[in-house]
C-alpha cells in the first residue's frame, strides 16, 4: 500500500510502499479515503513523543481517518464490512496512521459511522480537532452571556471551539491577524478579534475586568491565564497550569482529546444538522502530504485535508 512515513528520528516523511496491515483481535481494517493534518503529527515527526509512545518504524503519520471498513478482526461483532466510518487512530504504539491506503484501528474506541449528509473529506477533518475542541469547551463550562478568550483560534481546534462556544451563547474573543484570518474567525462566530502580539491590552479593551474562561490552544499560557477573572476557568490543550490557582480561585484543566464513539457521533450529527461547520482550508493528495505538513508548520487557517 502507499503510505507517508518516516524511517527514523530526524528523517523526512516520504511517500513509500508498505505492506497493508491486518486487523488483530478487537480491530477493524479501514480502506482510508481521507485524513487531515494535526499538531499531533508534528509531535510524532519531531520525536517529541518518545517516552510517551513506542515508535515502530517506519512510522506512518496521520491521526485522523475516514473510509470504508474492509475486514474485521477476531472478537469484533458490532461492525460490518462495507460500513463507512471515521475517527482517530488510537493505537498503543506509533506505527500505523491515516496517511496510508489502509489502517487497522480498535473497533470499540476512536471510531464512529459516517452518517448520511457527511462526506468522508469533512469527516476526516473532524475527529481529533473536533474532539479536542468539544472537550475544551465543556471543561470550562460556558454559560450564556459569559466571555471566553480562544488563543489559537485560527487552527482546526480553535475553529471548532469558536463555533461550540458561540452556540453556548458566549461572547467569543478570538486571536487572529488582520485580514483573512480575522474574516475567517468572525465568520465562525467570534465577536471580537485580537492580535496575539498585543494580547493583554486588546483583550482588556473588550473585557476590562477579564474573561470568564479561556481556551489555551496556542501562545503563552501565563499571559492567557492572567486575563481570567478571579474564579475563572482555563482549558489548555498544551497542558499549561498557572502557578496561582489557589490565590485566584482558578480552575485549570489539561485537555487530552477523548474520541469516544459517542463524542464522534455528537460531532458528526452537529455537522449534518448545520450546527457545526468543518473548516477545511486546503486539500492535498496523499503524494503531497509532506507539503501539507510543511504548510501546517508555517501556520494555517482551518484544517488541511489529505485525500487518499
Amino acid at each position: 500500500m502507499r503510505a507517508v512515513a518516516f524511517a527514523g528520528f530526524g528523517a523526512a516523511p516520504t511517500l513509500t510502499d508498505l505492506p497493508a496491515p491486518e486487523p488483530g483481535p478487537g480491530e477493524v481494517l479501514i480502506r482510508v479515503q481521507a485524513s487531515s493534518v494535526n499538531g499531533f503529527d508534528l509531535g510524532v515527526l519531531g520525536g517529541h513523543l518518545q517516552g510517551v509512545y513506542e515508535y515502530e518504524f517506519p512510522v506512518v503519520l496521520g491521526k485522523d481517518f475516514a473510509g470504508m471498513l474492509t475486514a474485521i478482526g477476531p472478537g469484533v461483532t458490532d461492525r460490518a464490512v462495507g460500513d463507512t466510518v471515521f475517527g482517530v487512530v488510537m493505537r498503543p504504539t506509533l506505527g500505523q496512521g491515516g496517511f496510508a491506503e489502509y489502517v487497522a484501528v480498535p473497533a470499540g474506541y476512536g471510531i464512529a459511522p459516517v452518517p448520511d449528509g457527511l462526506d468522508v473529506r469533512r469527516a476526516a477533518a473532524l475527529g481529533l480537532a473536533g474532539t479536542a475542541a468539544l472537550n475544551a469547551v465543556e471543561a470550562v463550562g460556558l454559560t450564556e452571556g459569559e466571555t471566553v478568550l480562544i488563543s489559537g483560534a485560527t487552527g482546526g481546534v480553535g475553529a471548532y471551539a469558536i463555533q461550540l462556544a458561540a452556540a453556548h451563547g458566549a461572547t467569543v474573543i478570538a486571536t487572529a491577524r488582520p485580514g483573512p484570518e480575522s474574516a475567517f474567525v468572525t465568520g465562525l462566530g467570534a465577536t471580537h478579534i485580537v492580535d496575539h502580539t498585543d494580547l493583554v491590552s486588546q483583550v482588556r479593551a473588550h473585557a476590562p475586568g477579564g474573561v470568564h474562561a479561556a481556551l489555551h490552544l496556542a501562545g503563552d499560557g501565563a499571559t492567557v491565564a492572567g486575563l481570567l477573572v478571579p474564579g475563572g476557568r482555563l482549558a489548555s490543550t498544551l497542558h499549561y497550569a498557572p502557578g496561582d490557582l489557589a490565590e485566584r480561585d482558578i480552575k485549570a484543566t489539561a485537555v487530552m482529546a477523548d474520541p469516544s464513539p459517542a463524542t464522534l457521533a455528537r460531532l458528526a450529527d452537529a455537522v449534518v444538522t448545520g450546527q457545526l461547520r468543518v473548516p477545511v482550508g486546503r486539500a492535498y493528495q496523499l503524494a503531497d502530504a509532506a507539503r501539507a505538513i510543511a504548510d501546517f508548520t508555517s501556520g494555517t487557517v482551518g484544517k488541511l485535508a489529505i485525500t487518499v
